[in-house]
């Protein structure tokens, strides 16, 4: 199975880590928007510019797409899906409706299979949402994200003028989490959920305190959650705050018996030192799983709920029920 790449940023490097890992999958082509000879490869793959993927279409089975949700994944997921079968890590969840119907609409026309929103959360996460909805339908769901860096958040203090460079933590409060895992299925505010923590680097001069409060007051992002902000150095930010770690909860508090008197917990959680990394290895499973719907003659779009379990493994139904059922 032959896989591309399009966009080679820290989801495309873990991409290309993790083809080395599945020794099923090939990794043929890197897509860029930048000059494809300023762009090097950690394993040499040829870089090409997007705009000559589609000389290359023939030469791939399924194409992973890796830019952002906020403005690439909604224009190039349906565009390329007309010609490629594609993967994506689409996260904004408000919105998986409406790329879900485009995405449909292109890969349909192509005849191609487009699965979208794949990663943990969207995927693994809403995997565990829904298992757990369906065999406790008497409960409540809890999402729990972090402790974790928040790529969206860093990016939006880093924004601020000032902020030289910073990094955002996202972290569950115990005392909610514990409430949840006792099962008294306790009703909880944003705020009573998680708190955030931002390591800041400030410019020379800049306004310490005016940062912080925007930074605090800063709607859709920081005003509904305690956040407490830290200024240090731009050394400090280097060793201490340099990875990409994230992870988080899911929990479900459900009932059973004739008057609901038998109380359960179900739980799913992940501890995960790159998240980019983790990320892509969920995409290279489902990547495999495009590439067999599309062999049987499927198309259109999917999401993990679409997808069998068994069309994730490299290894056949016989390998699967003899080792892993």
């Amino acid at each position: 199975m032959k896989i591309g790449i399009l966009g080679y940023g820290n989801l495309g490097r873990g991409i290309e880590s993790a083809v080395r890992q599945n020794d099923d999958i090939e990794l043929t082509a890197v897509f860029t928007r930048r000059d494809p000879s300023s762009v090097k490869t950690a394993t040499g793959i040829p870089v090409y510019s997007t705009v000559d993927a589609m000389k290359l279409k023939d030469n791939i089975d399924v194409l992973i797409l890796c830019g952002g949700s906020a403005t690439d994944l909604p224009v190039q997921t349906p565009e390329y899906a007309k010609y490629f079968n594609v993967i994506d890590s689409f996260d904004t969840h408000a919105k998986i409706p409406e790329h879900f119907a485009a995405v449909d609409a292109a890969a349909k026309a192509g005849g191609k299979v487009g699965i979208i929103s794949v990663g943990w959360d969207p995927g693994m996460f809403s995997l565990n949402r829904l298992y757990a909805n369906a065999i406790l339908p008497d409960g409540k769901d809890y999402t729990f994200w972090g402790k974790g860096v928040s790529q969206g958040h860093s990016d939006a203090v880093r924004r601020i003028e000032g902020v030289k460079d910073a990094k955002q933590y996202t972290i569950p409060v115990p005392e909610a989490l514990d409430a949840v895992r006792g099962g008294t299925d306790p009703e909880l505010t944003t705020r009573q959920k998680h708190t955030r923590e931002c390591f800041v680097v400030a410019e020379d001069g800049a306004d310490k305190e005016r940062i912080e409060r925007e930074i605090k007051t800063m709607p859709n992002y920081f005003s509904d959650y305690d956040t407490t902000v830290h200024f240090i150095t731009e050394e400090e930010l280097k060793a201490n705050h340099s990875g990409i770690p994230h992870g988080g909860f899911v929990i479900r508090s459900g009932k059973t018996g004739l008057d609901g008197e038998h109380r359960h917990i179900i739980e799913y959680s992940l501890k995960l030192d790159s998240n980019p990394e983790f990320t892509s290895s969920v995409l290279i499973a489902y990547a495999r799983a495009a590439y067999r719907l599309s062999k049987e003659g499927q198309t259109g779009c999917k999401t993990v709920f679409d997808i069998p379990p068994a069309y994730l493994c490299k290894e056949d139904g016989a390998y699967l029920r003899a080792h892993m059922l």
